[in-house]
């Protein structure tokens, strides 16, 4: 078992398996190269074999991320690999969704438990605007094609003021409509984003969606970071708030970049270098490597806008 200083079990580690993304989003990586090269990967095989670590010291629930994770295309058989290993382990994946398409019936038939799916906007021109792409009919669809798969989706929005805060009650709708489960995530400052941007706070979010709804929170079943709020016979949506005095006493989470960088928070600059002990396949040295991470996770994020002290280490490094 897993437990920091603390007294927080760590029984989730968020995995990045790539920095790469077909994607330039505004509040992740809007001004890096298109063809920055992302030489520094660890083979999924020797991920597999850091992950059996941590699965055999309590680790519950792995989040595979990236990046855009779809982009390796060994990642089905990294999955399969995983869910061989532990069958009752909980199997995640964060994507933009453009390939979901392509690939939702292979991610349901290698065990993938659940997607979540980055969606801010159901316009076209927003989501160019946003992500520097022209992607919303193929996001679309690949959600489409998930759902008729049967793995269950969550979509994260981010809302901005100014690009797409009139959207907070329509991404709702489309939501309770298809079956999603919406998460609202304040915008989370950090060096690599456009710092013209804007977010919306909880307070905020739940003013506008009390213009059309009746909601209350609701006690969660799970530990995990949103806040969670009933629809009377309609459904729930969520908000994570990472600004709130309160985001971090039940976090139960450590983070693996794609090079072997342990991450005991994402706005905490310290981490623990377990690339070599990876690459070896030093199991003891592995394991070594997570229980200094977890002892070294901090009580609270670094995270002060006040003092103008945000996240250095970019998002697609930490997998977010």
């Amino acid at each position: 078992m897993l437990v920091d200083t603390f007294g927080r079990k760590i029984e989730y580690i968020r995995v990045s398996v790539t920095k790469q993304c077909n994607f330039r989003c505004q509040y992740c990586m809007p001004d890096t190269p298109e063809d920055f090269k992302d030489d520094t990967l660890i083979p999924l095989d020797r991920t597999l074999e850091f992950l059996k670590v941590a699965i055999d010291e309590g680790v519950k629930k792995i989040r595979i991320t990236g990046g855009e994770p779809l982009l390796r295309d060994d990642l089905c058989e990294f999955i399969s690999s995983l869910r061989a290993y532990s069958p009752t382990l909980e199997l995640a994946l964060t994507t933009n969704g453009f390939f979901l398409k392509k690939y939702a019936q292979k991610l349901k038939e290698s065990g993938l438990n659940r997607l979540n799916v980055s969606l801010d906007t159901l316009n076209a021109m927003r989501l160019r605007l946003i992500s520097k792409r022209d992607a919303l009919p193929e996001v679309l669809e690949g959600l489409q094609e998930a759902k008729r798969v049967g793995l269950p989706i969550k979509i994260n929005m981010v809302p901005l003021r100014g690009i797409n805060e009139d959207e907070i009650v329509p991404m709702l709708d489309f939501c309770l409509e298809n079956g999603f489960f919406l998460r609202y995530i304040e915008f989370m400052e950090n060096s690599h984003a456009n710092q013209k941007l804007q977010g919306m706070n909880e307070k905020e979010l739940l003013d506008v969606i009390g213009s059309k709804y009746q909601f209350s929170e609701v006690q969660k079943q799970t530990i995990g970071p949103a806040k969670e709020f009933a629809i009377p016979d309609k459904g729930r949506f969520g908000i994570i708030a990472p600004h709130n005095d309160d985001f971090c006493k039940s976090c139960n989470r450590v983070r693996l970049t794609s090079e072997g960088t342990i991450c005991p928070c994402l706005y905490y600059q310290e981490a623990v270098n377990a690339r070599e002990a990876i690459l070896e396949g030093d199991v003891e040295k592995m394991r070594e490597a997570l229980k200094l991470s977890v002892h070294n996770k901090p009580e609270k994020n670094q995270w002060d806008l006040e003092q103008n002290q945000h996240s250095a280490r970019a998002f697609y490094y930490t997998g977010g």
